[in-house]
């Protein structure tokens, strides 16, 4: 996904984003697309794109992960 797309998206900060600015943010794109981005780059850097199916089974993966 090109650097412009997805710069009208709401981008939500994750609630674990430290003092540091640091952060992963996540927007619902176009056509129902996830959008995740760095949150110090913002607008500027790169956007990766995720189909609803592929952001629930990672979404799994990592809650899985962490109640181990």
């Amino acid at each position: 996904m090109g650097q412009q797309q997805g710069a009208t998206a709401h981008w939500r900060s994750s609630r674990r984003c430290g003092a540091s600015g640091t952060c992963v943010e996540v927007a619902r794109l176009d056509g129902g697309a996830i959008g995740v981005r760095d949150g110090v780059l913002g607008a500027s850097g790169p956007v990766l794109r995720f189909t609803p199916d592929e952001w629930r089974a990672f979404a799994t993966a990592i809650k899985s992960a962490a109640a181990t």
